[in-house]
């Protein structure tokens, strides 16, 4: 694999950023949430987004 550029590293990081601050937001929310539909879909959200997470990071190493 080819090393990253400071760029695209910066990119990475905002991606990482953005998909931490959803997965929280997803999280205080879902106490919230009565209908189990919804949270089905929340839970499915945050699973997604931990696994995006994981596969960013990897990335940056």
């Amino acid at each position: 694999m080819q090393k990253l550029g400071v760029h695209e590293k910066l990119e990475l990081h905002e991606l990482l950023t953005f998909k931490t601050t959803c997965i929280t937001k997803t999280q205080t929310m879902l106490p919230l949430v009565s209908d189990s539909n919804l949270k089905n879909i929340l839970q499915q959200d945050i699973s997604c987004g931990t696994q995006d997470i994981q596969q960013l990071r990897n990335l940056l190493v």
